[in-house]
């Protein structure tokens, strides 16, 4: 049996190695991303946390499934997230539909707000929740993801390009070009940064 302890003395990669060996391993891999995958599950679909948690087993099995292919020459986080994020996208695919919001809980709002431009905090925190999640879930899919994966998981661009497959260029201007939508809905509100 596989303590805690063994657990979290070990790297992503060690893990990752050793369960390829011993599969009690993995379940420290699982413990590890649970949370973090499930909340990003949450955030790009704004399912409810049941069908979420089914989406979240999808992926366990499916990493569980593809370990040999891992590339150790690449971030595992990197990994399970684009897997993740594959497979959340493919449920809402097969469904035919997309995501229309995104659950955020006020801190992570105003996080992004912060991060992305440079304003003052009270400026921020005069804006209610429910106006900032409105203005957030008028973005583009695609835009949500990436103010997701940049201010909310804090993934660097690289982490970025591997999740979502995309050459870091298009990274780079996909998170200016969020960036520049979210300004235009602030805008329309009366916001100005």
């Amino acid at each position: 049996m596989v303590t805690t302890e063994e657990c979290i003395k070990k790297t992503d990669e060690q893990l990752v190695f050793l369960t390829l060996k011993n599969q009690e391993y993995y379940l420290c891999l699982m413990k590890r991303y649970e949370n973090k995958l499930l909340n990003y599950i949450l955030k790009i679909s704004n399912l409810n946390k049941e069908d979420a948690e089914d989406i979240l087993q999808e992926v366990f099995i499916k990493v569980y499934q593809n370990l040999n292919d891992y590339d150790p020459n690449l971030k595992f986080s990197s990994w399970i997230y684009r897997i993740t994020h594959n497979t959340t996208i493919s449920i809402f695919r097969k469904k035919n539909v997309q995501p229309q919001s995104v659950s955020w809980d006020n801190e992570e709002l105003i996080n992004i707000l912060e991060s992305t431009y440079n304003v003052e905090k009270d400026t921020i925190r005069q804006l209610t929740y429910e106006q900032i999640l409105s203005i957030i879930n008028r973005l583009p899919l695609k835009y949500k993801e990436i103010l997701i994966l940049k201010f909310i998981e804090n993934k660097d661009y690289k982490e970025i390009s591997d999740i979502l497959h995309k050459p870091l260029g298009t990274i780079a201007t996909l998170i200016n070009r969020a960036k520049k939508s979210l300004k235009q809905e602030l805008f329309k509100e009366g916001i100005k940064l």
